[in-house]
């Protein structure tokens, strides 16, 4: 009997870009290296990877250490120190990358615009899905003022047939402009959700109680020494 194949792949070509300007290439990345690396959970990577329909899927989703994005032609993973690109093969990923890449080496000459670099990623990609769809409806509405052109000069089978393609795409741009605005408003729409995407304010938080568990012991223990001392 033929064992069923889980719907995750194990190995991904990954782009990693670092807050701190870096870029790095993972060719054979495992589901558990790239769960190390970003802290993300396994159900919210199932969310980036499980099926070839998952680029219908669209999420942004705020986790612990974490920002889970799937939107249009981006699979990513963002954290406080990076992002993770799943689909680093993908040719239009590289304006992303490289804008994402250039935010971070030349922010803002005001102190007051620069954000965390958990934020600066996600209006990034968020950027990319909007100029995704822009494009795609640009495209669509050249060859529709030409398709409607040769239909009022001549009324055909194929010149009928291009209209009807083309309004199939509309209704099909459409959705995906209205996914991604849907997740938008669900986002803005939470305050809880939105609070969870702080993750640089979460990390110093932890290291603060780190510090503080850490210097707690130390106390204890050095008082621990002076007693054992009488």
């Amino acid at each position: 009997m033929r064992r069923r194949r889980s719907g995750m792949r194990r190995e991904w070509t990954v782009a990693v870009l670092q807050a701190s300007g870096e870029m790095e290439s993972l060719e054979a990345a495992g589901r558990q290296e790239i769960m190390r690396r970003t802290g993300v959970a396994a159900r919210d990577l199932r969310r980036l990877v499980s099926s070839s329909s998952s680029r219908n899927r669209t999420t942004i989703v705020g986790r612990e250490c974490s920002i889970v994005i799937n939107l249009e032609h981006i699979k990513a993973i963002i954290t406080a120190n990076g992002a993770l690109f799943l689909n680093s093969k993908d040719p239009s990923l590289i304006p992303l990358l490289q804008h994402l890449h250039d935010r971070i080496i030349l922010p803002p000459s005001s102190p007051i615009n620069i954000l965390p670099f958990e934020f600066v990623a996600l209006e990034a990609c968020l950027q990319a899905a909007s100029t995704a769809l822009q494009n795609d409806a640009n495209i669509l509405e050249q060859e529709s003022h030409t398709a409607l052109g040769n239909l009022t000069l001549e009324i055909c089978t194929l010149n009928l047939e291009r209209v009807r393609q083309i309004k199939s795409r509309l209704v099909c741009i459409t959705r995906r402009a209205q996914k991604v605005r849907d997740e938008l408003e669900n986002l803005l729409d939470d305050d809880e959700h939105m609070s969870e995407m702080y993750l640089t304010n979460k990390l110093a938080h932890r290291s603060l109680s780190s510090d503080s568990i850490s210097s707690s012991n130390n106390h204890r223990h050095v008082n621990n020494l002076i007693f054992s001392h009488h």
